[in-house]
């Protein structure tokens, strides 16, 4: 049994909650239980439980048999939710309670449990939906709160059946107000941070309705809390979609956008929408211009990575926006953000990225930039230009860094060379050594690379060499993707 589901008991009542839309970030740590958790945190993660993964608090009688040590049985209940949840944010599923998953419970999101699938019960009859805008609080000029408003609502309506139209008066079917704490819902808003917006399912009366906190620093862009993107979120949940754990939909409970993100809808939002809506007839010639986003598969053949680095216990694979954390005691290998666990310290789109075990420092690569950061925080003066390291003039970007920790030194590849530094002396060792007479048999430029399980794995397209640094060849080529749970014949053709 797990010591903090054990001395996990604090209870606190939650306010009855709406549909609400909006979302959250993740943070790395060693997953080991944080036992100096303050009172404060057990009680927030059980109320979030609570709220958002269906825990029963247990009464103080079962409370007092857990105090005597009579019976242990129900802590199970909240371990099992904290793994859920885990699960769904795509942390490791261990269980517990530690910094990494609290770190993720208090960021931003949305107030709609993300475990209660409710698709197929909850629609319009109707296709043609009426809405409007109630116009005290609002944090921007009435004219561009309708603009984000119709922009958000034609993201929906330009995939589906569905169609609105704006009326005057209160009344309508969906009812947009910017509100403040305890608004006379029984779901209060909590203030700056925490839940941004709700929205309430399909339906009579209040149904349909969405509700902005106005406590928040809203924007019209995507810096800060980016009002056309938890509007777009909301608007979604008022049609009657429930979140979706893809880290790269619209409904992802998560507030996961950077200031170069382009609004729109995912392949998993227009593919949800049009189940519950139909088709719209312009879409398939809107696909043909602008297909919607898809999030990278791990089991897709045509796969290829980013950058590929161990980090504490894990390798962690870099793709886009996303990355995949494959933890030797878990078989799940799952997808979240990269901006969910570096915050937004950290680009996306990386050329390589490598952990200093030693100095306790992950080091992440784009363009001619270089990041460093320690236990998740930015280092004061980053980013810098990789010339700091180094590198002459003429090197523009890294393709891949190899660090091999028991050497403590790092090997960088640009182009057809590659470069030794000493992690020691912070300093390159000599000149760049040419790929093909380094490492035979490996093509250039490559992608990424990795030393893990006693083998350097370089990876190139979707390809992965499996190379044996003491005997100097490859051992296999394989599919890129062939460490993430994905039943992938490996290719004999390059056996020696």
């Amino acid at each position: 049994m797990n010591l903090l589901c054990i001395i996990f008991l604090t209870i606190m009542k939650l306010h009855q909650s709406p549909v609400v839309a909006s979302p959250l970030r993740i943070t790395d740590i060693p997953s080991q239980p944080h036992v100096g958790l303050s009172e404060a945190d057990r009680k927030f993660a059980e109320e979030y439980l609570q709220h958002f993964y269906g825990y029963q608090a247990k009464s103080d009688r079962q409370k007092r048999a857990v105090d005597s040590n009579e019976d242990l049985n129900w802590t199970t209940g909240l371990c099992d939710k904290v793994k859920k949840m885990q699960r769904f944010f795509g942390l490791p599923p261990d269980g517990e309670l530690n910094e990494e998953t609290l770190t993720v419970m208090k960021k931003p999101r949305c107030g709609l449990s993300d475990v209660e699938p409710y698709e197929d019960t909850f629609r319009w009859t109707h296709r043609t939906l009426s809405y409007t805008i109630t116009r005290k609080n609002l944090p921007f000029p009435a004219m561009k709160i309708h603009k984000v408003i119709k922009s958000a609502l034609m993201l929906w309506s330009s995939v589906s059946l569905i169609k609105f139209r704006k009326r005057k008066q209160r009344e309508a079917d969906i009812v947009v107000a910017f509100v403040n704490r305890d608004h006379g819902d029984r779901a209060a808003f909590d203030g700056k941070g925490g839940i941004l917006a709700h929205a309430y399912l399909p339906g009579s009366g209040i149904g349909g309705d969405v509700h902005f906190d106005t406590a928040e620093d809203w924007s019209l862009n995507f810096t800060g809390i980016s009002l056309p993107v938890v509007a777009a979120h909301e608007f979604g949940h008022a049609l009657g979609l429930s979140h979706s754990s893809d880290p790269g939909a619209i409904m992802y409970p998560a507030y996961n956008f950077v200031p170069s993100f382009e609004l729109q809808l995912s392949f998993d939002d227009v593919r949800r929408i049009q189940h519950l809506y139909g088709i719209n007839s312009n879409y398939p010639s809107l696909l043909l211009k602008r297909p919607p986003p898809r999030t990278p598969d791990k089991c897709d053949p045509d796969l290829s990575f980013d950058a590929v680095t161990e980090l504490q216990q894990e390798v962690v694979f870099f793709k886009d926006r996303f990355m995949w954390r494959k933890h030797p005691n878990f078989v799940e290998t799952r997808i979240t953000l990269i901006s969910s666990l570096w915050s937004d310290s950290v680009p996306s789109h990386l050329d390589a990225v490598y952990e200093n075990v030693e100095k306790n420092v992950v080091l992440f690569f784009k363009g001619d930039q270089y990041w460093k950061l320690q236990q998740l925080n930015l280092q004061e003066g980053f980013p810098r230009n990789i010339s700091d390291l180094g590198f002459p003039s003429r090197i523009k970007s890294v393709d891949a860094a190899l660090h091999f920790r028991s050497h403590r030194h790092t090997v960088f590849f640009t182009g057809h060379e590659c470069w030794k530094y000493n992690e020691q002396l912070g300093m390159m060792e000599g000149s760049p050594a040419l790929i093909e007479k380094q490492w035979p048999g490996i093509p250039f430029p490559i992608d990424a690379a990795v030393v893990y399980d006693g083998f350097v794995h370089f990876f190139r397209g979707n390809k992965q060499y499996k190379y044996d640094f003491v005997q100097n060849h490859i051992v296999s080529v394989s599919n890129s993707n062939v460490m993430m749970d994905c039943e992938m014949e490996t290719s004999n053709d390059a056996k020696l």
